[in-house]
């Protein structure tokens, strides 16, 4: 597992992406962080997704929620999450999973991406 210095690229990643990753980290599910935000599941997951971005106060107390720093989920320089060196094998294979889950995800979203790309690019020429 790679140390903290080197867990997200800040050029390459975006909010919903070290967002996602902080809150896994912090062991919290989409539901239970939508609970402490007073907000909907749905809102998170279009955060996650980067879909839509929360209001500034919001972002702070991610932050807080997530124990990282509001500068770290903002622009991926700071004070990120904490990674532990010696999990158990049942983690491991959590987080196998989750990354699965998280590439199909993205994957998706590459498609989506280029179809609205495509659909500009026919619209210009």
């Amino acid at each position: 597992m790679p140390d903290d210095t080197e867990w997200f690229d800040p050029a390459a990643t975006t909010f919903g992406d070290r967002l996602t990753g902080a809150r896994e980290i912090a062991g919290l599910d989409v539901e239970e962080l939508a609970r402490r935000l007073g907000v909907k599941p749905k809102t998170i997951r279009a955060w996650e997704d980067d879909r839509s971005e929360p209001r500034a106060n919001r972002i702070s107390i991610l932050a807080g929620l997530t124990n990282v720093s509001l500068m770290w989920l903002m622009t991926g320089t700071g004070d990120g999450p904490t990674l532990t060196s010696a999990e158990p094998e049942g983690d491991l294979l959590a987080e196998v999973e989750r990354l699965r889950r998280d590439a199909a995800r993205m994957a998706d979203r590459l498609r989506m991406l280029e179809g609205r790309l495509r659909a500009q690019l026919e619209d210009v020429a």
